[in-house]
């Protein structure tokens, strides 16, 4: 009876390492963005996997503004609330990031070619947005 014990809790820190391991491998979950050019909290982005397979990400909350919208965006994007925004679509596993999807940049109303990849053992999202083959880059860092 002992010896089980002792095995289950020897067997309980390895479980939920291996569980936080694995789970630094995908870029689901919450995301704090940052302007570029201040450095300064811009959103919160909720990352999840589509029903198609792929990453999507959704502005959840804006923190530079109340209640800001798109004024630049064009089409079904225009004028529309920022917060609740999909803002990031159709990126598919590529190795060990992400590629061939689109990122929005509400700020400029333009949307971009985008990949994307984890780093610093999941705690950090680079996404770029590139225009034929200037790419930039934004470091996401995740919230816990």
């Amino acid at each position: 009876m002992r010896i089980h014990a002792f095995a289950t809790l020897l067997a309980l820190p390895l479980f939920a390492t291996a569980f936080a391991a694995s789970a630094q491998d995908s870029p689901v979950g919450r995301w704090k963005t940052f302007d570029e050019e201040t450095g300064q909290a811009r959103s919160i982005v909720e990352v999840y996997e589509a029903k198609n397979g792929t990453i999507a990400g959704k502005v959840v909350e804006t923190l530079y503004a109340p209640d800001p919208v798109c004024d630049k965006c064009s089409g079904a994007n225009k004028n529309k609330p920022i917060e609740g925004m999909v803002i990031l679509w159709g990126l598919k596993r590529d190795g060990d990031g992400w590629s061939g999807g689109t990122v929005l940049k509400p700020s400029a109303g333009k949307t971009y070619k985008s990949k994307a990849r984890l780093l610093e053992d999941g705690r950090k999202f680079e996404v770029s947005g590139c225009l034929a083959f200037i790419c930039k880059q934004q470091l996401w860092t995740r919230m816990q």
